[in-house]
């Protein structure tokens, strides 16, 4: 998909994370001038980009500052690659309200936050494209109710936009990532050191996800390779929707 994206002005939250850097990469090598957005400039130290945003998600009127900063001064984006996410209430137990809410307000209302001011501006031009990473937790659960919840809305979110906006030469997207090994992990294997091996065993692939995986495929959905696709959740998951793989060793 090299220079797919050429011209483009991709802009992408949570650029500084362990999926975000690649994002970054990806969204560069496909041709893309990039805009790399994150809760602190620290986070987006390193990273070779047209433009740093560096903002509280959760502020709707930071994010709308942002937004108008960005169209001033590097122009309206083609792109905009809602990234960022956060979890780390595992069960239904360790979800009291501050968890809820903050994760909410990360996973979703961020996410709507920074998606709205551009949605006017994007239909008056006549294109745009919107690429949601969710999870395969908004799919089915396997966990962390909050964030689930979360990246359910996400999905509805994008395909709302996919259908109400898509006269206006707007695609919407999410993509629905299995495990991912980053640095999100790192509290569980401090726990379990064997922890990545037993995940691994539920995929079909044999393996979890990278990194690169989920972002081929925003770069594949922002493109014009997939001109025909919107309102789509598009698991990136290494099989783990299509079947209950321990299941079926456990029976046969």
């Amino acid at each position: 998909m090299k220079n797919s994206l050429e011209g483009r002005l991709a802009v992408i939250t949570g650029a500084g994370g362990g999926i975000g850097v690649t994002m970054v990469e990806r969204f560069r090598d496909a041709g893309a001038r990039v805009v790399a957005c994150d809760v602190s400039a620290e986070a987006l130290a390193g990273l070779d980009v047209a433009h740093r945003e560096a903002f509280d998600l959760g502020d709707a009127d930071a994010c709308r500052t942002a937004c108008a900063r960005i169209q001033e001064r590097v122009g309206l984006p083609d792109i905009v690659v809602s990234n960022a996410g956060y979890t780390r209430a595992e069960t239904l137990e360790q979800v009291d309200d501050r968890a809820w809410n903050f994760e909410l307000d990360v996973n979703l209302n961020g996410a709507r936050n920074f998606t709205a001011p551009f949605l006017e501006p994007m239909k008056a031009r006549g294109s745009g494209v919107f690429v949601f990473i969710a999870s395969v937790n908004a799919l089915a659960h396997f966990g962390n109710p909050a964030y689930a919840a979360a990246k359910a809305g996400l999905v509805a979110y994008a395909r709302a936009i996919a259908t109400e906006c898509g006269r206006h030469g707007i695609r919407s997207n999410a993509i629905c990532p299995g495990s991912v090994r980053t640095h999100a992990w790192d509290h569980r294997i401090e726990k379990d050191p064997g922890i990545l091996d037993k995940v691994s065993r539920l995929y079909p692939l044999g393996h979890m996800v990278t990194p690169a995986d989920v972002a081929n495929a925003a770069v594949f959905l922002a493109s014009p390779f997939s001109a025909g696709i919107t309102g789509v959740a598009l698991p990136v998951d290494g099989g783990l929707m299509a079947g209950n793989l321990p299941f079926i060793d456990a029976i046969r």
